[in-house]
């Protein structure tokens, strides 16, 4: 059966594929004079007459569902000083922070440089997003880039706030957005637009052009887009000008610097150096790299406070900062990346009969980015690579094992190259049995992208060991060789790592090209995915009820993912500074039904103007995990014209990826905070984690310290992991599954024309979530939450702790299926249009989230989770506020766009510097004591609390303004300004989807642009 199934699906394949030229040749063709078919009469619900909604594969007039769902017009696009697809979504309220923002030139992998929503705050990978109707295609992180769609090709936006998995399938958990193209288009217009940051920085520039031709029979549509965006420079930006923002410039600096160092053992003696135990040296400034007496203390103070003790979570005894002998890890970054990116899309529709109508369309587009961050911080000692003791440089005769240098002379560039091509054709009919008609379509989705990711900025470990290894002077050349002198290196240049970036000195790395060109290479890493879609749909009414028609739908679908990413053989051989990464390669299909019924049960009846249900059911079957089905219920009942109340509740579900199921074992340098440091850790002011501490480190736990690649106790919570971990994939995941619920109301009373209200509650609670496994959530599972599974070393699993000083030295953790999510909010949306006379007609309008709760967890075991509402970028309220005004050829808006305030956890500074606010001295920025819970359940039962300090921001609204005039010539030229007043956001040193202390998803400055569109 599966053998002639696939046969079935490839020869209708080529049937489309051949037929796809159609369209555009038959623009041209002669029409038919004969007298064409009788259509169907209007009442009817045909092709011709009825309309898609999102959300349902029933065609019907009436666009209202039982599904909440918001539409950005075209008109409402052209209003916005936005120009991407992914900028126009990230801005409605239903959007949580961005997954990957511009604000992140850190940001590695192959989704770097693209554009992700995420409804409802639930991942991208959890919001389908449709074109047409039919899916885009994702990468193998399951994520749809948003920015491969041109602006000009978009006729409207629809977003549907609600599962619909038994629509759709996979991913449609949070909601769907599905992008409807121009068609149908007739005419020419051409804009262009201008826009910049009052910095100066930050130029956006665009083009684009549409036009179509409509004949009888058939009509083209054609757009192309290019556009540019330039870097804005985290120099260039107060929060972002310092790791810790312009409040505190001297704090901390990283200590892998970029004048070099190395850590001292006493018996080395060096002269002007206070040693205790083995101490961090540096060459002083301006010193000689070859003099032992020019070598001084490394001054490691970031100037950090650490909680004092148990009772007093307060700030204790705090050191003074300094920035001599470490590095500014933001002075050549990027605080928003740059790209470009051009497209071309092509819509052909031709009817070949009345009843019969062959569609298809062509997406290709080519998008550039590159992220700029600082130089690859060196650690030695993590390769086992020293400073030979017969290196001509060394200057303690000995090898030296642990040094370190930031290589800024070549930081760290890396440029994404994604291309797409998108193609997709379909067959749509109608026919009709008895008195009876039914629509039908036969369609082709296939959407192939390729990525390319190069940088130049790592060095082969080879290259390094012969470059600090011995070295000696060329008697007859008086050049430097690398080597012996019975045993020369050819080609190889020797580096003296203690020279200070921006000295240009013998064996330094500033403007030595041979040296860069020797330590250095590119790399280049390489992936692609291809999403194939075959689909049937019928649908139609069954029967006339005493409320109205029954109206089915049903169809079949089968669809193949398949996907890669290959990194450069350098990093997968573990032969470059490059954290080594091994390739993603797999594919997986699925084949699915599906089911939809509308059945009216009363109409024109006494508070029962309409009642109507809607179910649905879908199958799918993997060859992966196996199968799942999924159902919907949905309920609409109008009491009155005037009022229509909603209702939903709908299974759901995610697929694993093939990231999650294919990804090779990735090494990674991880960022965690162990429970068990007395000073950050948990342990500091929880005594039942301190007790879990003391039962695997012994009395060490009272006075336990985590240690950084350098040996040394850390300076702050979030540290990077002393060695390598392993993070890796998981084949025998299943999927995450959902149950989502709304009830809302709308409303548009007869007294107030124009006047419309919606509000509606919303509820989505995700089961054995695919958690991205993490050493802080090992670890707080372990010691704070005491769970004995997740402690220890085990098969595929774990970590282990170095049996001298307790130090976390190894740990893998992967993808696994547990805990669960649960997210609970309300949307309230107005509208008012109304008109003044001779004053114009003017048009307001609101939407607004409330999050009332999100509560997660990473295990299953019965543990109180915790709510993460207003922690980072997690909005209580989102709010967006438009008012809009036409006057002939006249028009202006003014809108507002409101975040509620956030939180995060407390970071204790020295004392603010003189002249500085003392706004940011440490008690007036951790400006919030609450009673928390732990996520500890005692053994009464009763969950645990503890008294924690916080560290609260306020709101933040941004303001928009902008102008229109449409010419005599039938030219629009619009000028504008967002953020016009220039509102800047507050500093959050927890650094929210940014690269910065600030959070990724705000305005970086008032920005005002120009456009000028000209249509023919």
């Amino acid at each position: 059966m599966g053998r002639k199934t696939s046969k079935l699906f490839e020869a209708i394949s080529v049937a489309l594929i051949i037929g796809v030229g159609a369209p555009a040749m038959a623009i041209a063709a002669p029409q038919d004079q004969g007298a064409a078919p009788a259509k169907p009469a209007k009442s009817d619900v045909t092709y011709l007459d009825g309309v898609s909604v999102t959300g349902s594969r029933i065609r019907q007039v009436d666009t209202e569902t039982a599904q909440p769902i918001q539409l950005i017009s075209r008109e409402d696009i052209e209003k916005q000083g936005f120009q991407s697809v992914g900028d126009i979504l990230q801005n409605i309220t239903a959007t949580g922070n961005p997954p990957l923002s511009r604000a992140s030139p850190s940001s590695s992998g192959p989704n770097a440089g693209g554009t992700y929503i995420s409804l409802r705050d639930l991942g991208a990978e959890r919001t389908l997003v449709l074109l047409n109707g039919k899916r885009m295609g994702v990468g193998v992180n399951g994520r749809a880039d948003l920015s491969l769609i041109p602006v000009a090709a978009v006729q409207s936006i629809e977003v549907l706030k609600d599962g619909a998995s038994s629509t759709y399938g996979s991913d449609a958990i949070a909601g769907v957005i599905n992008i409807i193209t121009r068609s149908n288009f007739d005419g020419s217009s051409i804009s262009a637009y201008y826009g910049q940051y009052d910095e100066g920085d930050g130029a956006v520039k665009k083009v684009e052009f549409v036009t179509g031709i409509k004949g009888e029979r058939s009509a083209l549509t054609f757009a192309a887009e290019w556009a540019e965006e330039d870097r804005v420079a985290a120099a260039d930006r107060p929060w972002s000008r310092f790791p810790r923002s312009h409040l505190h410039p001297d704090r901390d600096w990283s200590t892998t610097s970029d004048q070099g160092g190395f850590v001292s053992r006493p018996s080395q003696a060096l002269p002007n150096v206070k040693y205790s135990g083995n101490t961090r040296v540096m060459l002083r400034p301006g010193g000689d790299p070859m003099n032992p007496t020019d070598y001084i203390n490394q001054n490691t103070d970031t100037g950090r406070c650490a909680p004092n003790s148990l009772a007093n979570p307060g700030p204790g005894t705090c050191t003074p900062g300094s920035i001599e002998g470490k590095h500014n890890s933001q002075e050549l970054a990027d605080t928003l990346i740059p790209r470009n990116w051009h497209s071309v899309y092509a819509d052909g529709i031709f009817e070949l009969t009345d009843r019969l109508r062959l569609t298809s369309n062509v997406l290709y587009t080519e998008r550039s980015s590159t992220r700029l961050t600082s130089g690859r911080p060196l650690q030695a000692n993590r390769y086992g690579i020293p400073v030979s003791g017969d290196s001509y440089f060394n200057p303690v005769g000995e090898d030296i094992d642990n040094w370190w240098r930031r290589t800024q002379e070549v930081p760290r560039e890396t440029r994404n190259d994604l291309r797409t091509v998108r193609f997709a054709a379909a067959l749509e009919g109608s026919f009709e049995i008895g008195e009876r008609w039914f629509d039908w379509d036969v369609s082709h989705v296939h959407n192939k992208n390729n990525l390319e990711m190069s940088s130049g900025s790592d060095m082969g470990l080879d290259r390094i060991a012969a470059a600090v290894g011995p070295s000696f002077r060329d008697p007859a050349s008086g050049k430097l060789v690398c080597g012996t002198p019975t045993a020369p290196i050819a080609g190889c240049v020797p580096w003296n790592p203690f020279i200070h970036y921006g000295t240009v000195a013998e064996g330094g790395l500033t403007g030595n090209q041979a040296l860069q060109d020797y330590l250095f290479h590119i790399e280049q890493d390489r992936g692609s995915t291809a999403t194939s879609v075959l689909s049937a749909n019928l649908s139609g009414s069954l029967m006339e009820l005493p409320a109205g028609e029954l109206g089915f739908a049903v169809g079949v679908e089968r669809r193949k993912e398949s996907g890669s990413f290959v990194p450069d053989a350098m990093s997968v051989s573990g032969l470059s500074t490059n954290q080594g990464d091994n390739p993603t390669r797999g594919e997986y299909s699925v084949q699915e039904l599906y089911a939809e019924l509308q059945l009216p049960v009363l109409a024109e009846l006494p508070f029962a103007k309409e009642l109507t249900l809607n179910l649905a059911t879908r199958y799918s079957d993997y060859d992966t995990f196996g199968s799942t089905s999924n159902h919907k219920l949905g309920l609409k009942w109008k009491p009155i014209d005037q009022l229509l109340l909603r209702a939903t509740i709908a299974d759901g579900f995610r697929a694993p990826t093939i990231a999650d199921m294919f990804g090779g074992t990735a090494e990674t340098a991880s960022v965690f905070t162990d429970p068990c440091d007395v000073v950050y850790g948990s342990s500091a002011t929880n005594p039942t984690t301190r007790a879990n501490c003391r039962a695997d480190l012994g009395t060490a736990a009272d006075t336990f310290r985590q240690l950084n690649s350098a040996g040394n106790p850390v300076t702050s919570p979030n540290s990077n992991s002393p060695t390598p971990f392993f993070s890796g994939s998981n084949p025998s995941l299943d999927p995450e599954m959902s149950r989502s619920k709304t009830i809302g109301v709308v409303w548009s009373p007869s007294f107030l024309k124009g006047f419309n209200v919606a509000l509606d509650w919303w509820n989505i609670r995700i089961t054995d979530t695919i958690v991205s496994d993490t050493p802080k959530a090992m670890l707080d599972d372990c010691y704070v939450l005491g769970i004995a599974d997740r402690c220890g070393m085990r098969p595929g699993n774990g970590f282990g702790r170095d049996p001298v000083n307790g130090t976390v030295t190894s740990m893998y953790f992967g993808d696994t299926n547990a805990g669960f999510r649960d997210v609970e909010g309300y949307d309230l949306d107005l509208s008012y249009r109304f008109s003044v006379g001779d004053y114009g007609d003017f048009r307001v309008q609101s939407s607004s989230t409330y999050m009332v709760q999100d509560l997660r967890t990473s295990t299953n075991l019965p543990q109180l989770p915790l709510s993460t509402i207003g922690w980072g970028p997690d909005f209580r309220l989102r709010s967006n506020l438009s008012v809009g005004w036409e006057k002939g050829a006249y028009g202006a808006s003014f809108s507002s766009r409101y975040f509620s305030s956030m939180r995060e956890t407390c970071i204790f500074f020295t004392p603010s510097p003189a002249g500085v606010p003392p706004v940011t001295e440490p008690h007036l920025e951790c400006n919030e004591i609450v009673w928390a819970p732990t996520g500890v359940i005692g053994a009464d039962g009763v969950p645990q609390s503890q008294i924690s300090r916080r560290r609260k921001v306020g709101s933040n609204t941004f303001h928009d303004v902008q102008f229109r005039y449409q010419t005599p010539w039938d030219a629009r030229i619009t000028l504008g300004v967002n953020n016009v007043f220039k509102k800047e956001g507050p500093v959050m040193y927890s650094f929210p989807s940014s690269g910065s202390a600030y959070y990724g998803g705000f305005d970086q400055g008032r920005f005002l642009y120009a456009r000028y569109t000209q249509s023919f």
